[in-house]
């Protein structure tokens, strides 16, 4: 992954920027050494009915190597949100689930079993949950705790 070979990222949404999918993007850009693309448009709401949004968001989601859905969005508009991860994996997209920001509560549980991996609202976590989903990449980082023995 480089500048000229950006992950190709979709986040999930309901045709607006929610605060969930405005926090996964300040996630990624306070990563260092991470390029990504994203891939979703919610001010691109087209003008038609339900079936036209579903296009649109097939569009979005087929040029994409991974799929982020936010669990937060279910209560919203829980079909809206089926359609966009039930396209990810029939397109064969990997699927990463963040659950709500801050709710404590476990994702859905139609959502947690379509999903590959469900992440926690960490960068580190995020980030590497990513590489590893769309490009296979091992990242092979390690904690380090300091502590003196007295």
């Amino acid at each position: 992954m480089s500048q000229q070979n950006p992950i190709r990222i979709f986040v999930t949404h309901l045709w607006e920027e929610s605060d969930d999918y405005l926090r996964v993007f300040e996630y990624l850009e306070s990563a260092r050494n991470f390029f990504y693309r994203n891939l979703s448009r919610p001010d691109a709401r087209p003008s038609g009915g339900k079936e036209a949004q579903k296009e649109q968001l097939r569009e979005q989601i087929r040029a994409c190597e991974v799929v982020i859905a936010l669990s937060s969005l279910h209560p919203h508009d829980a079909d809206l949100l089926a359609f966009q991860v039930l396209f990810a994996k029939a397109s064969d997209k990997p699927v990463l689930l963040l659950p709500g920001f801050g709710s404590g509560q476990a994702p859905p549980k139609a959502l947690a079993d379509l999903s590959d991996a469900i992440v926690g609202w960490d960068e580190r976590g995020i980030i590497d949950a990513i590489r590893r989903e769309a490009r296979h990449e091992d990242t092979t980082r390690w904690d380090v705790v300091e502590f003196k023995l007295d």
